[in-house]
């Protein structure tokens, strides 16, 4: 039976699964737009360079000339030359870490929805070790936390108060029997003879019950009251 206790923890994972997704895709899509911001720059001044010494040889003035066209004030200091070999021949690259790309990309909304994420991670945590079981019975659910029972579907079923306070009664008896005395003395302590008000109070009960769970309540010679599986 899908306890509305497991669906709402269903939720609350897939909703963390959202944020965990949403704060990776925003860091990954911050951390893309820089990296193609810093290639363009580095790009641009290696090209400034080389042209300005009319060499492909990396020398200590390539280096400080290509660091003077660098727009990102960030980058100087951080990217570096290197000749790799491209089909048959040398060629000058501009590189930098990733570390430092990251270091440049905003990170500010991925930080404010990773935060979210850890507090709700947290809050789910936390609602799930104060959790309290629920007691089960004939695709009947009671839920003590929130003193309400659902059926096999997971919808609540509506009862009156007197009602509820019964089946409370029926679910907390180990052997989910409970006698006319027992019934009457909790539910109508002031008043003598509360036979007309249990039987009718039954009498109602009856199809609630037998309409939203595999469970029926049976008299026992008039003196006791069972809530028995059908």
């Amino acid at each position: 039976m899908p306890s509305p206790g497991k669906m709402k923890q269903k939720y609350a994972v897939v909703l963390l699964f959202i944020l965990i997704c949403a704060s990776g895709l925003t860091s990954f899509g911050s951390y893309r737009a820089t990296e193609k911001v810093v290639a363009e720059d580095m790009s641009c001044a290696l090209t400034k360079a080389l042209a300005e010494q009319q060499s492909d040889m990396i020398s200590t003035d390539t280096i400080r000339t290509f660091n003077s066209y660098l727009k990102l004030e960030q980058l100087r200091g951080h990217a570096v030359l290197a000749v790799t070999t491209r089909q048959n021949g040398l060629r000058c690259e501009a590189r930098c870490s990733a570390a430092t790309i990251f270091a440049l990309s905003d990170q500010r909304p991925a930080s404010i929805l990773w935060t979210m994420t850890l507090l709700w991670g947290l809050c789910c945590f936390w609602r799930y070790c104060r959790q309290v079981p629920l007691m089960a019975f004939g695709g009947l659910a009671y839920s003590e936390a929130e003193g309400r029972f659902y059926d096999a579907k997971g919808q609540q079923v509506r009862l009156t108060p007197m009602q509820q306070q019964l089946m409370e009664m029926f679910f907390r008896s180990e052997s989910h029997q409970l006698s006319k005395t027992e019934i009457c003395d909790a539910l109508w302590p002031k008043k003598d003879d509360a036979n007309d008000t249990l039987y009718t109070l039954i009498r109602r009960l009856k199809p609630i019950i037998e309409a939203h769970s595999n469970l029926m309540i049976e008299s026992d010679r008039g003196r006791a009251y069972e809530l028995k599986t059908k």
